[in-house]
Protein backbone atom coordinates (compact mmCIF):
# COMPACT_ATOMS: atom_id res chain seq x y z
CA UNK A 1 0.00 0.00 0.00
CA UNK A 2 1.31 3.45 -0.87
CA UNK A 3 2.16 5.65 2.06
CA UNK A 4 -0.79 7.38 3.76
CA UNK A 5 -3.57 5.76 1.67
CA UNK A 6 -5.14 4.92 5.03
CA UNK A 7 -4.65 7.48 7.80
CA UNK A 8 -5.45 6.38 11.37
CA UNK A 9 -5.85 9.02 14.10
CA UNK A 10 -6.67 8.33 17.74
CA UNK A 11 -9.02 11.00 19.05
CA UNK A 12 -10.13 11.91 22.53
CA UNK A 13 -12.23 9.32 24.34
CA UNK A 14 -10.75 6.26 22.61
CA UNK A 15 -12.16 7.13 19.18
CA UNK A 16 -10.19 5.93 16.15
CA UNK A 17 -10.70 7.94 12.97
CA UNK A 18 -9.63 6.21 9.75
CA UNK A 19 -9.49 8.30 6.58
CA UNK A 20 -9.50 6.69 3.13
CA UNK A 21 -6.88 8.91 1.54
CA UNK A 22 -6.71 8.72 -2.26
CA UNK A 23 -8.65 11.90 -3.04
CA UNK A 24 -7.02 12.14 -6.48
CA UNK A 25 -8.83 8.86 -7.32
CA UNK A 26 -12.08 9.54 -5.42
CA UNK A 27 -10.60 7.31 -2.67
CA UNK A 28 -11.08 4.24 -4.87
CA UNK A 29 -9.77 1.16 -3.08
CA UNK A 30 -6.59 -0.64 -4.00
CA UNK A 31 -6.42 -4.23 -2.79
CA UNK A 32 -3.81 -3.11 -0.25
CA UNK A 33 -6.27 -0.57 1.19
CA UNK A 34 -8.91 -3.27 1.57
CA UNK A 35 -6.42 -5.50 3.38
CA UNK A 36 -5.32 -2.58 5.54
CA UNK A 37 -8.90 -2.05 6.72
CA UNK A 38 -9.28 -5.74 7.55
CA UNK A 39 -6.03 -5.72 9.53
CA UNK A 40 -7.07 -2.57 11.41
CA UNK A 41 -10.45 -4.13 12.27
CA UNK A 42 -8.68 -7.09 13.87
CA UNK A 43 -6.28 -4.79 15.72
CA UNK A 44 -9.10 -2.65 17.07
CA UNK A 45 -10.89 -5.74 18.33
CA UNK A 46 -7.89 -6.54 20.55
CA UNK A 47 -7.28 -2.98 21.75
CA UNK A 48 -9.31 -2.29 24.89
CA UNK A 49 -8.46 1.43 24.76
CA UNK A 50 -10.45 1.95 21.54
CA UNK A 51 -14.16 2.41 22.16
CA UNK A 52 -15.43 3.23 18.65
CA UNK A 53 -14.19 3.42 15.05
CA UNK A 54 -15.07 6.08 12.46
CA UNK A 55 -14.33 5.57 8.76
CA UNK A 56 -14.48 8.53 6.39
CA UNK A 57 -13.10 9.69 3.04
CA UNK A 58 -10.34 12.22 2.45
CA UNK A 59 -10.90 15.28 0.30
CA UNK A 60 -14.25 16.83 -0.53
CA UNK A 61 -15.58 14.62 -3.33
CA UNK A 62 -15.94 11.07 -2.05
CA UNK A 63 -16.17 8.58 0.78
CA UNK A 64 -14.92 5.97 -1.70
CA UNK A 65 -15.79 5.35 -5.34
CA UNK A 66 -15.48 1.57 -5.31
CA UNK A 67 -12.52 -0.59 -6.26
CA UNK A 68 -9.81 0.98 -8.42
CA UNK A 69 -10.90 -0.20 -11.88
CA UNK A 70 -7.34 -0.64 -13.10
CA UNK A 71 -7.06 -3.70 -10.88
CA UNK A 72 -9.65 -5.52 -13.03
CA UNK A 73 -7.64 -5.39 -16.24
CA UNK A 74 -5.82 -8.65 -15.44
CA UNK A 75 -9.04 -10.65 -14.85
CA UNK A 76 -9.30 -13.44 -17.45
CA UNK A 77 -10.94 -16.40 -15.69
CA UNK A 78 -13.89 -17.19 -13.46
CA UNK A 79 -11.44 -18.01 -10.67
CA UNK A 80 -10.06 -14.47 -10.76
CA UNK A 81 -13.59 -13.18 -10.17
CA UNK A 82 -14.36 -15.70 -7.43
CA UNK A 83 -11.06 -14.94 -5.69
CA UNK A 84 -11.83 -11.22 -5.88
CA UNK A 85 -15.29 -11.63 -4.37
CA UNK A 86 -13.89 -13.93 -1.67
CA UNK A 87 -11.31 -11.31 -0.78
CA UNK A 88 -13.84 -8.47 -0.64
CA UNK A 89 -16.23 -10.64 1.37
CA UNK A 90 -13.47 -11.45 3.85
CA UNK A 91 -12.58 -7.76 4.25
CA UNK A 92 -16.19 -6.69 4.72
CA UNK A 93 -16.74 -9.48 7.24
CA UNK A 94 -13.65 -8.33 9.16
CA UNK A 95 -15.10 -4.82 9.46
CA UNK A 96 -18.55 -6.19 10.26
CA UNK A 97 -17.13 -8.55 12.91
CA UNK A 98 -15.10 -5.86 14.67
CA UNK A 99 -16.54 -5.95 18.20
CA UNK A 100 -16.31 -2.16 18.58
CA UNK A 101 -19.04 0.16 17.27
CA UNK A 102 -18.31 1.40 13.73
CA UNK A 103 -19.56 4.61 12.12
CA UNK A 104 -19.31 5.53 8.44
CA UNK A 105 -19.14 9.32 7.98
CA UNK A 106 -20.09 9.65 4.32
CA UNK A 107 -19.29 12.75 2.30
CA UNK A 108 -19.73 12.83 -1.48
CA UNK A 109 -19.71 9.71 -3.65
CA UNK A 110 -20.10 6.35 -1.91
CA UNK A 111 -20.33 3.70 -4.60
CA UNK A 112 -19.41 0.08 -5.28
CA UNK A 113 -16.84 -1.10 -2.74
CA UNK A 114 -17.24 2.19 -0.88
CA UNK A 115 -20.94 1.45 -0.47
CA UNK A 116 -19.95 -2.05 0.70
CA UNK A 117 -17.64 -0.71 3.41
CA UNK A 118 -20.16 1.91 4.55
CA UNK A 119 -22.90 -0.71 4.45
CA UNK A 120 -21.17 -3.00 6.96
CA UNK A 121 -20.60 -0.20 9.45
CA UNK A 122 -23.06 -0.21 12.34
CA UNK A 123 -24.21 3.37 11.80
CA UNK A 124 -24.05 5.62 8.74
CA UNK A 125 -24.33 9.39 8.81
CA UNK A 126 -23.93 11.64 5.81
CA UNK A 127 -23.29 15.15 4.61
CA UNK A 128 -25.77 16.77 2.23
CA UNK A 129 -23.45 15.94 -0.69
CA UNK A 130 -23.67 12.16 -0.23
CA UNK A 131 -24.53 9.99 -3.28
CA UNK A 132 -24.84 6.27 -2.55
CA UNK A 133 -25.27 3.36 -4.91
CA UNK A 134 -23.97 0.40 -6.89
CA UNK A 135 -24.26 1.52 -10.55
CA UNK A 136 -22.65 -1.62 -11.98
CA UNK A 137 -25.36 -2.11 -14.64
CA UNK A 138 -24.22 1.20 -16.15
CA UNK A 139 -20.47 1.00 -15.53
CA UNK A 140 -18.82 -2.45 -15.42
CA UNK A 141 -21.50 -5.01 -16.17
CA UNK A 142 -20.48 -7.28 -13.27
CA UNK A 143 -22.50 -8.38 -10.23
CA UNK A 144 -22.50 -8.36 -6.44
CA UNK A 145 -21.68 -11.45 -4.45
CA UNK A 146 -24.41 -13.33 -2.64
CA UNK A 147 -23.11 -11.93 0.64
CA UNK A 148 -23.32 -8.36 -0.58
CA UNK A 149 -26.80 -8.84 -2.01
CA UNK A 150 -27.83 -10.12 1.43
CA UNK A 151 -26.21 -7.12 3.16
CA UNK A 152 -27.77 -4.51 0.88
CA UNK A 153 -31.13 -6.27 0.91
CA UNK A 154 -31.12 -6.15 4.71
CA UNK A 155 -30.45 -2.41 4.55
CA UNK A 156 -32.84 -1.45 1.77
CA UNK A 157 -35.24 -4.34 1.17
CA UNK A 158 -35.13 -6.47 -1.99
CA UNK A 159 -37.53 -4.32 -4.01
CA UNK A 160 -35.64 -1.08 -3.46
CA UNK A 161 -32.32 -2.84 -4.04
CA UNK A 162 -33.46 -4.21 -7.41
CA UNK A 163 -34.70 -0.75 -8.41
CA UNK A 164 -31.29 0.75 -7.61
CA UNK A 165 -29.41 -2.01 -9.44
CA UNK A 166 -31.69 -1.85 -12.49
CA UNK A 167 -31.70 1.96 -12.79
CA UNK A 168 -28.03 2.34 -11.73
CA UNK A 169 -29.00 5.57 -10.03
CA UNK A 170 -27.42 7.04 -6.91
CA UNK A 171 -29.39 7.79 -3.76
CA UNK A 172 -28.90 11.30 -2.43
CA UNK A 173 -28.68 12.20 1.24
CA UNK A 174 -32.28 13.04 2.13
CA UNK A 175 -33.68 10.02 0.30
CA UNK A 176 -31.08 7.87 2.07
CA UNK A 177 -32.34 9.16 5.40
CA UNK A 178 -35.95 8.45 4.46
CA UNK A 179 -34.96 4.88 3.53
CA UNK A 180 -33.11 4.36 6.82
CA UNK A 181 -29.82 3.92 4.98
CA UNK A 182 -28.34 6.80 6.96
CA UNK A 183 -29.62 8.05 10.29
CA UNK A 184 -28.60 11.71 10.03
CA UNK A 185 -27.76 14.26 7.34
CA UNK A 186 -25.38 17.09 8.20
CA UNK A 187 -24.97 20.26 6.14
CA UNK A 188 -21.30 19.82 5.22
CA UNK A 189 -18.16 17.77 5.79
CA UNK A 190 -17.00 19.76 8.83
CA UNK A 191 -20.33 19.27 10.60
CA UNK A 192 -20.33 15.60 9.54
CA UNK A 193 -16.98 14.83 11.17
CA UNK A 194 -17.85 16.76 14.31
CA UNK A 195 -21.11 14.83 14.65
CA UNK A 196 -19.37 11.52 13.95
CA UNK A 197 -16.95 12.12 16.81
CA UNK A 198 -19.70 13.20 19.19
CA UNK A 199 -21.79 10.17 18.29
CA UNK A 200 -18.78 7.87 18.68
CA UNK A 201 -18.07 9.26 22.15
CA UNK A 202 -21.70 8.73 23.21
CA UNK A 203 -21.83 5.17 21.88
CA UNK A 204 -18.34 4.39 23.16
CA UNK A 205 -19.47 5.23 26.67
CA UNK A 206 -22.11 2.50 26.69
CA UNK A 207 -21.83 -1.14 27.76
CA UNK A 208 -19.43 -2.76 25.24
CA UNK A 209 -20.83 -6.28 25.54
CA UNK A 210 -24.38 -5.07 24.94
CA UNK A 211 -23.29 -3.35 21.74
CA UNK A 212 -21.30 -6.38 20.60
CA UNK A 213 -24.22 -8.71 21.31
CA UNK A 214 -26.62 -6.54 19.31
CA UNK A 215 -24.48 -6.39 16.17
CA UNK A 216 -23.52 -10.08 16.31
CA UNK A 217 -27.12 -11.23 16.78
CA UNK A 218 -28.38 -9.14 13.85
CA UNK A 219 -25.63 -10.51 11.60
CA UNK A 220 -26.61 -14.07 12.54
CA UNK A 221 -30.24 -13.35 11.68
CA UNK A 222 -29.24 -12.13 8.21
CA UNK A 223 -26.86 -15.02 7.56
CA UNK A 224 -29.41 -17.63 8.60
CA UNK A 225 -31.83 -16.21 6.03
CA UNK A 226 -29.45 -17.14 3.19
CA UNK A 227 -27.89 -20.27 4.65
CA UNK A 228 -27.00 -22.79 1.97
CA UNK A 229 -27.48 -20.36 -0.92
CA UNK A 230 -24.78 -19.88 -3.54
CA UNK A 231 -24.33 -17.47 -6.45
CA UNK A 232 -20.81 -18.26 -7.66
CA UNK A 233 -22.22 -19.06 -11.10
CA UNK A 234 -23.55 -15.50 -11.40
CA UNK A 235 -20.16 -14.05 -10.43
CA UNK A 236 -18.45 -16.24 -13.05
CA UNK A 237 -21.08 -15.37 -15.69
CA UNK A 238 -20.61 -11.62 -15.42
CA UNK A 239 -16.90 -11.26 -14.66
CA UNK A 240 -15.86 -13.53 -17.56
CA UNK A 241 -18.20 -11.91 -20.06
CA UNK A 242 -17.26 -9.75 -23.03
CA UNK A 243 -19.48 -7.08 -21.49
CA UNK A 244 -17.30 -6.92 -18.37
CA UNK A 245 -14.16 -6.50 -20.46
CA UNK A 246 -15.95 -3.78 -22.41
CA UNK A 247 -17.11 -2.09 -19.19
CA UNK A 248 -13.60 -1.97 -17.76
CA UNK A 249 -12.13 -0.68 -21.03
CA UNK A 250 -14.86 1.95 -21.42
CA UNK A 251 -14.39 3.16 -17.85
CA UNK A 252 -10.63 3.56 -18.28
CA UNK A 253 -11.12 5.22 -21.70
CA UNK A 254 -13.81 7.54 -20.27
CA UNK A 255 -16.47 6.52 -22.79
CA UNK A 256 -19.88 4.89 -22.66
CA UNK A 257 -19.76 1.06 -22.85
CA UNK A 258 -21.50 -0.82 -25.65
CA UNK A 259 -23.32 -3.80 -24.11
CA UNK A 260 -23.88 -6.99 -26.10
CA UNK A 261 -25.30 -9.35 -23.48
CA UNK A 262 -22.51 -11.88 -23.85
Amino acid sequence: MAENELIHELREGGILLTTLNRPQAMNAFTFAMYEGLAAKAAEIGEDRSIRAWIITGGGEKAFAAGTDIGQFTSFTTAQHALDYEERIGRVLSAIEDCPKPTIAAINGACTGGGAGVAGVCDIRIASASMRFGVPIARTLGNTLSLGNYARFSALLGPGRLLELIFTARLVEAEEARSLGLVTEVLPDQTALLARAEALARTIGGHAPLTLQAAKTTLKRLRENAVKGANADDMVALTFTSADFKEGVAAFLEKRKPVWQGR
